[in-house]
C-alpha cells in the first residue's frame, strides 16, 4: 500500500516551493499576517471533468481553472495542455502569474488553466471539441470574460486554441461589445495584437541584456558588461526556447547550446538558431545537426556544457539538487516557470551565480496580452490614428530642415526618419520599456535592503508591496 501522506506531499510539491519563496520573502515586509495568507492563497479552484467522443467511444477529460488573486480585476493566465498537469501545478502557476503582474505593473489578478491531455494523441477536430468544451465549462461557472478572467495561451497551446476559444465565448454571448477581450494571444485576423507570438521570448532576451549591462554585478562573476559575446545554452526549442535564443543571437549573443526532450547540440564557435530550428522541422529531432561539434542523446547532459548564460526554457524541475553542481553557467535566466528547485538555487547561489527569477524573465506573454486586451477594449489598432499624421509631420520637419541647411538626405535616410511607428514596433517598445524598467526596480529592492539576498526574494518583496495596496484601496484591510 503507498503512503498516502507521502503521495500527498509530493503532489504538493510545485505550489509548496512557491508558497516557501513567499514567506521567505515576506519576512522582509511590514504587513499583517492575515493580509499575508490573503495574498497567498488561491482564491477559487474550479476542477471539472468532461466526456468528449473519441473515435468510436467516449473520452473522460480532467481540467481545472485557477484564480489565484482578486485584488486586480480581471485575473489573467494562460491555458496549458499536457498530460503532466494537476492541480498543484495550475495552483502554482496561477500564483507565479499574480506576482508577476504586480512585478511588471500590469494590472491583473493572476489565474491559470489547465487540460490534461497529450495534443500529439489527438485529431484536430478533437482538439477542437476539446477546448470549445473548456470554454463552455468556464462560461457555466463565470470563469472567463473580458472583465472577469482572460486566458491566453501557455504550454502544448497557441493562437489556434485561443481563436476557437474567442469564437465560442462570443457565440455564447451575442452582442457583447468586448467579447474579444475574453481571451488574448489570438491569431491576427480574430483581433490579436502584433508581437504577441514572440513576446515572451523577447521579453527573456532583453531581461537578460539588460542583466549583463550592469558592470558591477558582472564584475563579481568575472565577466564584462554587455551582452555581446556572451555563450548561452537554451533549453527548448519551443515558442519561448526558440525566441529566447534568436533575440539573444540577434542582440550579440554566442548561442553556443540547444537542447530538447530528444536530446541536445553544443558548438562552443555558436550554432545558427534558426538553421537548427528547420532542420528539427524537417527531422523531427535536433540530433543529426550538422553544425554540432557535439551532441548528446541525453539532453540534460545539454545543460552542463561551458557557457555564461543558461536559459531553462521547457518545464519545472530542469535544474535540481542533482545537476546543479555540473550547471557552468553563471547566470540562469528562467524562461519557463519553476525551472529551479529551491535547493538547487540555494547551492547556485552559494557558489557566487545569479538567477534571474521566472516571475520576472518570462513576463514578457502577460505584458503584451495586456496590449492586446486594451487593443480588445478600445477597438483600434495601436498606431492606426496616429502613424500618418506622425509620418506628415517628419516629413514638414525635414523638408523645413533641408531647405534651411542646403543638405540633401538619401531615400533611405528620409525613410528612417520619416517612418511611423507601425502596431508591432509599439508594442516591443512597450515591452522593451517594461523589461527594463522592471528589473532595475527588483534590482533596487535588493540593494535597498541588505537583508535580501537574491533576485527572486526581491522580486516577491515588491510584488507582495504592490498588491498589498491594492488589497488596502480596496478596503479589504486597513
Amino acid at each position: 500500500m503507498p503512503n498516502n501522506k507521502l503521495v500527498a506531499n509530493q503532489e504538493l510539491h510545485f505550489f509548496g516551493d512557491v508558497c516557501k519563496n513567499f514567506d521567505y520573502a515576506a519576512q522582509f515586509t511590514q504587513h499583517d499576517s492575515g493580509l499575508l495568507d490573503q495574498i497567498k492563497s488561491c482564491n477559487s479552484v474550479y476542477r471539472f471533468r468532461f466526456p468528449i467522443r473519441k473515435g468510436n467511444h467516449f473520452e473522460v477529460i480532467d481540467a481545472w481553472r485557477v484564480e489565484h488573486s482578486h485584488h486586480q480585476s480581471p485575473t489573467k493566465g494562460g491555458i496549458r495542455y499536457s498530460e503532466m498537469v494537476n492541480e498543484d501545478e495550475v495552483m502554482a502557476l496561477a500564483a507565479l502569474m499574480t506576482y508577476k503582474c504586480a512585478i511588471v505593473n500590469v494590472p491583473f489578478g493572476g489565474a491559470k488553466g489547465g487540460i490534461k491531455i497529450n495534443p500529439q494523441n489527438y485529431t484536430l477536430s478533437e482538439l477542437e471539441n476539446i477546448t470549445r468544451r473548456y470554454t463552455v465549462e468556464l462560461i457555466k461557472k463565470n470563469f472567463i470574460g473580458p472583465s472577469i478572467d482572460v486566458p491566453a495561451p501557455d504550454y502544448g497551446s497557441g493562437e489556434r486554441e485561443m481563436g476557437w476559444i474567442a469564437d465560442t465565448y462570443a457565440t455564447m454571448n451575442p452582442g457583447q461589445l468586448d467579447a474579444m477581450g475574453a481571451v488574448t494571444g489570438k491569431p491576427i485576423a480574430l483581433h490579436g495584437i502584433a508581437g504577441r507570438r514572440e513576446a515572451t521570448g523577447r521579453g527573456v532576451a532583453l531581461a537578460i541584456r539588460e542583466c549583463v549591462t550592469i558592470a558591477e554585478d558582472m564584475q563579481k562573476l568575472g565577466l564584462t558588461a554587455g551582452i555581446a559575446g556572451k555563450k548561452v545554452i537554451v533549453q527548448g526549442m519551443g515558442n519561448v526556447g526558440y525566441h529566447s535564443a534568436k533575440f539573444l543571437s540577434e542582440f550579440g549573443a554566442l548561442i553556443v547550446g540547444l537542447c530538447e526532450f530528444e536530446g541536445a547540440l553544443y558548438n562552443a564557435d555558436g550554432l545558427d538558431v534558426e538553421a537548427v530550428f528547420q532542420h528539427r522541422k524537417a527531422t523531427g529531432s535536433i540530433l543529426g545537426y550538422a553544425g554540432a561539434k557535439k551532441e548528446y542523446k541525453n539532453p540534460m547532459l545539454g545543460l552542463e556544457q561551458p557557457c555564461d548564460i543558461l536559459v531553462p526554457a521547457a518545464l519545472e524541475n530542469q535544474i535540481t539538487i542533482n545537476n546543479i553542481k555540473n550547471i557552468q553557467a553563471k547566470i540562469i535566466c528562467e524562461g519557463a516557470n519553476g525551472p529551479t528547485t529551491p535547493e538547487a538555487e540555494a547551492v547556485f547561489y552559494k557558489n557566487g551565480g545569479i538567477i534571474i527569477p521566472d516571475m520576472y524573465a518570462n513576463a514578457g506573454g502577460v505584458t503584451v496580452s495586456y496590449f492586446e486586451w486594451l487593443k480588445n477594449l478600445s477597438h483600434v489598432a495601436f498606431g492606426r490614428m496616429s502613424r500618418r499624421f506622425e509620418e506628415n509631420s517628419n516629413l514638414n520637419l525635414v523638408n523645413m530642415v533641408e531647405g534651411i541647411t542646403g543638405l540633401s538626405l538619401t531615400s533611405m535616410q528620409r525613410s528612417s526618419i520619416i517612418k511611423g511607428a507601425s502596431e508591432l514596433e509599439l508594442v516591443n517598445s512597450g515591452l522593451e520599456d517594461t523589461m527594463i524598467r522592471s528589473y532595475h526596480e527588483i534590482r533596487e529592492t535588493l540593494h535597498h535592503n541588505p537583508k535580501i539576498d537574491t533576485l527572486r526574494t526581491a522580486a516577491f518583496v515588491g510584488a507582495i508591496n504592490k498588491i498589498a495596496v491594492s488589497y488596502q484601496n480596496l478596503g479589504v484591510w486597513p
